[in-house]
């Protein structure tokens, strides 16, 4: 690379920026759009035209910069002239040239770099349009970099426009001589619209020599059905007193010598030499521009995996319905089970099944609707001039069923369920924000009902809504102030009435409310992102009264302590647990973890494997609430669980309906020939005691033998029956 320094005829490039007569405080209007365009077709928060002088930079337009250092020596811009084509940094702080740069080294520095020069007819570089960003690029595609290239042209046109109004300005002005061998098409004309100068940029761009089209009216060059505005634009230059330049800028439609029509902008200028006025107009094609600007609005409005509307041009069209007053339906749709297609089949798996997804939306949908990707795996669908409650739930019933047909993906068909939620307008909300937040807490409550389920938005979802943000704030606030506290409910051997271990189990000090049990908050706390904070508490507080209690005359065997689901998510659940075991000197076979089924089937594949190595640790694994989920039985074979507890709703009837016997009966057989252990859970008489007996349960858990008591009542249970007492039924 060339040291910018070393530009070949630095004396010449400097006198052609002098041509431009740019004051370095000014901003040129007719570049801003080029700027704003760069940043954000290329999604940037930087963009600028700067332009290099001898020792210092300047910005002839910029979007979303400040003040910074315009020093030349430090200037990218001034590396990127000294290019023949794009200049790429990636990161510039691992970039030999840039890595030291003040620029980059500051807090909320250039880390990636993109620029393209900006060349004066002579071909000397003036400067340079670039993009930046705080943050390192992993790539900038050819695409982007032909972007960049495409609006340096256009910033290129507009700057020739300034260097014939700088020129004019300066003196001698001898059109011809500046226009040969300017790349921009410029065409001068007289008062009665008859051509006198076409440049060898204008040749290319209309087809026609010199020698043709010289002395012909101007409206050769431009289509007739746009001939009236245009001519209008030309007799008010003409008009204008005095001379002036890049005043009047028009779109029309050009016409080549073949016929064929294009897109053109006209800027239209005009200057006296020698007594006359003289009038002229530089063309440029809009071809490129009107792509680039179709493209822009493809990126602005729509998604590009799906090509549906996305979130922002939803919301403008729910805005333009509801200031008409217009009735309409609001459907949030999510899929329920997506995520373990992306898991199990890839990325590209899920990018399909995304566009099968909105296809079928769309063949649902009417042509005044909009069907619109808002997230990830998230649908909305506005049904206009729709206010109906049974029309919309219609709607979403027939969505949800062409959502969960089956997609082939090479040999693997997979299905997708869908929930859905409705809001209707002017009957749940005014606004898009009132609607968009009432639908999504009517899907919430959808999915609580299950898959394929929809639900239309009721006022008291909002009370709900409201009560769940309360508890989130206080359980914050119950984590800052330590206001949790754990419990301990004895396992108990039927044979010796002995404990034979302890559940650890949570319960909230509230300032207000009082001693609250998991009822009251565990719901909340789940779907909380406390919810790993918490349960990591939960099992170092735990293992930590286990390792106190193992003084005792009679020590706990063990000690149990639910999970959460959020637990999993990090990845690292083995590592924690295993550290949390060796700071407390535990035997593995010490810790018991239990999950529910709810755990396991949020993210079956990947909670599975982090239980195999748990397991692998020696942690005992236990199935809680067993017997209340669909999958249970299936679930035994394929997870590594050590123990299940039945769940008290079995063990509630247990006396008195042979259908609850016969369900007990049968698990606890299952179970033994699955080599695990049975713990019944809710056993309150000694009836029921009996009964499990009988069947073959030798450990209980329950009211019988004792709530949840704080560990120093728990202690005082342990150590009488180190003295040789026994529980006894409470």
């Amino acid at each position: 690379m060339r040291c910018p320094s070393a530009i070949e005829d630095e004396a010449g490039r400097l006198m052609a920026l002098a041509e431009y007569g740019l004051d370095e405080k000014e901003l040129l209007p007719d570049l801003e759009p080029v700027v704003h365009i760069a940043a954000r077709m290329l999604d940037m928060p930087i963009a600028a035209v700067n332009m290099i002088g001898s020792d210092h930079v300047f910005f002839a337009a910029s979007h979303g910069i400040g003040e910074c250092d315009m020093r030349r020596d430090v200037s990218f811009c001034a590396h990127a002239i000294t290019q023949d084509d794009v200049m790429v940094v990636l990161d510039a702080t691992i970039d030999q040239r840039f890595h030291d740069n003040p620029l980059v080294t500051t807090e909320g520095g250039i880390r990636f770099y993109a620029g393209v020069p900006l060349h004066s007819p002579s071909g000397h570089a003036l400067g340079a349009l670039c993009v930046i960003d705080s943050r390192p690029r992993s790539s900038f595609s050819p695409q982007d970099r032909e972007r960049l290239k495409d609006l340096a042209r256009l910033a290129s046109d507009k700057l020739e426009l300034r260097r014939i109004e700088s020129v004019r300005h300066g003196g001698a002005f001898q059109l011809e001589d500046i226009a040969a061998n300017s790349p921009s098409a410029i065409v001068c004309f007289d008062a009665g619209h008859i051509i006198t100068f076409f440049n060898s940029a204008a040749r290319a761009l209309f087809g026609y020599a010199a020698s043709e089209i010289v002395g012909q009216p101007l409206t050769h060059l431009i289509a007739a059905a746009n001939g009236h505005p245009l001519i209008e634009a030309i007799n008010q230059v003409i008009c204008t007193q005095p001379p002036a330049i890049g005043g009047s800028v028009k779109e029309a439609t050009g016409t080549r010598k073949d016929g064929s029509r294009f897109p053109i902008e006209a800027s239209f200028f005009c200057w006296s030499q020698r007594g006359q006025r003289h009038f002229g107009a530089m063309f440029t094609d809009l071809t490129e521009r009107h792509s680039r600007e179709d493209e822009i609005y493809r990126l602005a409005n729509f998604d590009m995996l799906t090509g549906a509307a996305n979130r922002d041009l939803l919301q403008r069209r729910m805005e333009d319905e509801l200031a008409a007053s217009a009735p309409l339906a609001l459907l949030a749709i999510d899929l329920d089970n997506f995520k373990d297609i992306n898991d199990t089949l890839g990325a590209s798996a899920g990018d399909y099944v995304l566009t099968i997804v909105a296809d079928r939306i769309q063949q649902r949908a009417r042509p005044i609707d909009t069907v619109s990707r808002v997230g990830g795996d998230e649908f909305c669908v506005l049904l206009a001039q729709t206010g109906d409650r049974h029309l919309a739930t219609s709607a979403a019933e027939a969505i949800i069923a062409a959502i969960s047909r089956p997609v082939r993906i090479g040999s693997h068909e997979v299905r997708v369920e869908a929930s859905c939620g409705i809001a209707l307008a002017p009957e749940h909300g005014v606004t898009a924000e009132e609607l968009m937040g009432h639908a999504d807490l009517a899907l919430y409550q959808a999915k609580t009902r299950g898959s394929g389920s929809s639900f239309v938005f009721v006022p008291s979802l909002r009370e709900d809504a409201i009560s769940r943000r309360r508890y989130d704030a206080e359980l914050h606030r119950a984590v800052e102030r330590n206001e949790f506290e754990l419990y301990y409910q004895p396992q108990v051997c039927i044979a010796d009435q002995r404990i034979i271990g302890a559940e650890a189990l949570l319960r909230w000090n509230h300032p207000e409310r009082g001693l609250l049990t998991p009822g009251a908050f565990l719901a909340s706390l789940e779907f909380s992102s406390l919810a790993p904070i918490v349960g990591n508490w939960v099992m170092e507080t735990a293992c930590a009264q286990w390792a106190a209690w193992r003084t005792q005359p009679a020590p706990l065997p063990r000690i149990a302590v639910n999970l959460f689901a959020a637990q999993f998510y990090g990845g690292d659940l083995d590592q924690r647990v295993a550290a949390i075991i060796a700071k407390h000197q535990m035997p593995h076979e010490a810790l018991e973890l239990e999950i529910t089924e709810n755990t396991l089937l949020d993210q079956e594949n990947h909670i599975v494997a982090m239980l195999e190595k748990l397991r692998a640790i020696g942690v005992s694994i236990a199935f809680d609430d067993f017997g209340t989920g669909y999958a249970s039985l299936s679930l035994l074979k394929n997870y590594p669980l050590t123990l299940i507890k039945i769940d008290q709703s079995f063990i509630r009837t247990l006396c008195s309906s042979q259908r609850d016997e016969a369900t007990v009966s049968a698990t606890i057989a299952l179970a033994r020939n699955y080599n695990l252990e049975v713990i019944a859970e809710g056993v309150e008489t000694a009836e029921q005691c009996a009964a499990l007996a009988r069947l073959g349960c030798d450990k209980v858990q329950g009211y019988l033998y004792g709530k949840p008591m704080p560990a120093a009542r728990f202690l005082a249970c342990l150590s009488s029956q180190g003295e040789g007492l026994q529980v006894q039924p409470s």
